[in-house]
């Protein structure tokens, strides 16, 4: 099957699920190659130079689609939406990724691309950026090849994982990243997939916008 028949059918199959419709990376319970350079960060990876991305509304506040402990703003029609995980669900059930829980989802799909902007909790209000990370790939069993680097989220420091995910449908690797702050409440992860590679890079200023205007609520 192509890249671009499958464009076609996965809006109708995502239509069609409701959470357990995440992507690989809404997995869990399985253990992520890492692979740091000596210090245990390496240098980002390069963004695709596509532009900023416009600004839509912000999320994050009371009254938002998703009440955060942070705020940032979304792209132009990117579409939020909260998401609810039972308190019975395990690690491995859908909206759960290692100790972190899916707490909102903003489709690309209304703004033409076939992905997810996903902010995640995490567990424990001393656990750093760089910890919840580690602990979010490695509830990923299809995750590998993990690059950590610190980095900022708007004034926030922060810690940002690359990393490639095996796609059975497509018989490839795919990129995704994410980013992690601390909060008083504990870590918020915000994580970018999509439907491959190329999705992916479409999406990164999105991604990006998210990034640098994100504040602490």
């Amino acid at each position: 099957m192509t890249r671009y028949a499958i464009r076609a059918l996965i809006p109708a199959v995502l239509a069609a699920v409701t959470l357990a419709g995440c992507s690989a990376s809404s997995g869990g319970g399985g253990a992520a190659t890492t692979d740091t350079a000596k210090n245990g960060d390496s240098a980002p990876a390069k963004a695709v130079e596509s532009g900023a991305a416009r600004k839509g509304t912000t999320l994050g506040a009371p009254g938002s689609a998703c009440e955060l402990p942070v705020t940032f703003d979304l792209a132009e029609d990117w579409k939020p939406q909260a998401v609810e995980v039972g308190p019975g669900s395990g690690p491995a059930e859908p909206g759960r990724q290692g100790s972190a829980t899916m707490v909102c989802e903003i489709d690309a799909k209304p703004a033409g691309n076939i992905g997810y902007l996903r902010v995640w909790r995490g567990e424990g209000a001393g656990t750093g950026p760089r910890a919840a990370l580690e602990g979010f790939v490695a509830g990923d069993p299809n995750a590998a090849k993990a690059s950590y680097t610190q980095t900022r989220a708007g004034s926030v420091t922060a810690t940002e994982v690359t990393y490639t995910v095996t796609v059975e449908l497509l018989d490839e690797q795919k990129t995704e990243r994410a980013f992690a702050v601390a909060t008083p409440g504990g870590p918020v992860v915000v994580h970018l997939g999509g439907l491959d590679s190329q999705e992916h890079r479409e999406m990164l200023p999105a991604y990006e916008l998210a990034r640098k205007t994100l504040q602490l609520g």
